[in-house]
């Protein structure tokens, strides 16, 4: 890691829907033991472990998006150095609405959601938001998974065995308000909550990590929501074939996480005195 000021010494990791901060614990070992500093911010109310949020998931029903972002901004702002932001799932999506707005050095975004205006829906993605788009009641819930669901959608080439495992640790339920709202968000007027401005020429460089059999967030998600920027920025997609949505735990991860941290050091754009715009 570079002794330069200006240079990134700490990571925002962002966790997305369905898991918590837990679900980067391999990796937030593994950038420490590089060096740096590491910060696995939680959504507002998402403090305490996963197992107290599936005994009351109060605080999952109550989650917005502007919530989450403002959040996540008090955080980064909290950074004297702009850092590296890596987003798995829902996460890649704030970590884009984030470099939008200013925040952070470079960014990654891993099996990202899409933002808004990416319209593409493979069949896998359907079948895996199934278990919460199929009930409009499921707006103002808390939706879990089953094991199998989870499976499915998050970990269809791990062994049951390991799904099954994993699923115990992480899972938690999902916000279906904000399911339901990122499904309507192209049928609403005006900007949604999960808008980025694709021209923004400012907008530092971001690279997106695609799981090629993730179920979730296919590679057609991925390659359509680095298609619809337009600004003169970096823009690139990096895909591993034979890999599922939870990346950051999968067999080989550490791979992944190098290679995000190695683009994300060589691309940062940093400088004294950087500060997000609009946020000064």
């Amino acid at each position: 890691m570079s002794s330069d000021s200006t240079t990134p010494d700490t990571i925002v990791l962002i966790h997305g829907f369905w898991v918590t901060p837990r679900s980067w614990e391999k990796w937030i070992e593994h950038y420490r033991s590089r060096g740096y500093r590491v910060l696995a911010p939680a959504y507002p109310g998402f403090e305490v472990e996963v197992e107290a949020l599936n005994a009351d998931p109060t605080p999952i029903e109550k989650l917005t998006v502007p919530e989450i972002i403002a959040h996540l901004e008090s955080v980064i702002s909290g950074v004297q150095t702009p850092p590296i932001l890596i987003g798995h799932s829902a996460g890649g999506a704030f970590t884009q609405i984030l470099l939008d707005r200013g925040f952070g050095a470079v960014g990654v975004a891993i099996n990202s959601a899409p933002t808004e205006g990416v319209a593409v829906v493979p069949l896998s993605q359907v079948k895996a938001s199934f278990p919460v788009l199929k009930n409009p009641a499921n707006r103002h819930r808390a939706v879990a998974l089953t094991p199998e669901q989870w499976h499915y959608a998050f970990t269809n080439t791990f062994s049951e065995e390991e799904s099954r495992a994993l699923y115990e640790r992480y899972a938690i339920p999902a916000s279906g308000g904000i399911f339901w709202g990122s499904a309507l968000a192209t049928l609403q007027p005006g900007h949604q909550d999960t808008y980025v401005d694709y021209r923004n020429d400012a907008r530092p460089p971001l690279l997106f990590i695609s799981g090629g059999e993730d179920h979730l967030m296919p590679p057609k998600v991925q390659q359509s929501n680095a298609k619809h920027y337009k600004s003169n920025t970096v823009t690139e997609v990096k895909e591993y074939p034979g890999k599922a949505h939870l990346l950051p735990a999968q067999e080989g991860w550490e791979e992944i996480a190098d290679y995000a941290l190695e683009w994300a050091a060589a691309h940062a754009r940093t400088s004294a005195g950087q500060t997000p715009s609009g946020h000064g």
